[in-house]
């Protein structure tokens, strides 16, 4: 499969799939591409800048990378964390954050799985939450 940048007539510009180059000319020729914004079928091949694969990344691709990185080590290392000094409670995370919070029970750190309403509500309530990224585990 490979992709192509095409322009309409009215030049607006956007992605198609094909099979390979050929079936990508036939299927323009043919009229059986249209622009997804306008409908026309009068359709080309705009410039593209080849991919090319590169030994190494260079300059803000390189920046991002890096950041990329130190934002996955961070990430792995709360987990970590989490794991190491918090009680998994799992799917009973809202109803054990409530008790502690209304000193039902000991306090204590815990971690476990929640609903975005049901985030929201705790915080609603007063309950301090925080949502993590959990990262999965690498090599399992």
């Amino acid at each position: 499969m490979i992709v192509y940048d095409l322009k309409c007539a009215a030049g607006h510009g956007f992605e198609a799939w094909f099979r390979d180059s050929a079936a990508c000319d036939r299927q323009i020729a043919a009229g059986e591409v249209a622009c997804p914004s306008c409908g026309a079928a009068q359709v080309q091949k705009a410039v593209m800048a080849p991919n090319l694969a590169r030994g190494k990344a260079r300059g803000p691709a390189l920046q991002e990378d890096a950041a990329a990185a130190e934002a996955r080590k961070a990430l792995v290392e709360l987990r970590r964390q989490v794991e190491a000094n918090c009680d998994y409670v799992g799917e009973r995370f809202p109803e054990e954050a409530r008790r502690i919070h209304y000193g039902e029970t000991d306090p204590r750190g815990i971690y476990g799985e929640s609903s975005a309403e049901e985030a929201q509500a705790l915080e609603e309530e007063g309950v301090k939450v925080g949502r993590i990224p959990w990262l999965p585990r690498e090599n399992s």
